[in-house]
């Protein structure tokens, strides 16, 4: 990893991914409605979180490669709208893989001029 001459460019896409990584993290909290035992709750939220697991490798993935974590959250956002696709109003593709897309390409940008000034 080599710090851009941007700190902007070099820490918009970090700092997004890790907001995002806590805004899915507020949907693993339908799980606990109460209705089920410890261990079906413990597991439900283990399968809620992973999708922010996955975020949160890869930024530290993209923190040392930029290349990477833009190819990687590009790659998410575009599984995600293959596989919800039809499934939810097209806001909430938006909200879903548009901050996802976002990273990626702040990433991209930021590797990109990294390698250019270099």
């Amino acid at each position: 990893m080599k710090k851009s001459h941007h700190p902007l460019l070099f820490w918009s896409p970090r700092l997004l991914a890790i907001a995002f990584a806590v805004f899915l993290s507020l949907f693993a909290l339908d799980v606990f409605d109460g209705e089920r035992g410890f261990w079906d709750t413990a597991l439900a939220l283990l399968l809620h979180l992973l999708p922010t697991v996955f975020i949160l490798v890869t930024l530290l993935l993209a923190w040392k490669w930029e290349w990477i974590g833009g190819t990687l959250f590009i790659a998410f956002g575009l599984c995600y709208i293959v596989w919800a696709w039809g499934l939810f109003p097209f806001l909430t593709y938006l909200v879903i893989a548009g901050p996802l897309f976002l990273v990626g390409i702040l990433f991209w940008l930021d590797w990109k001029i990294g390698r250019a000034r270099s």
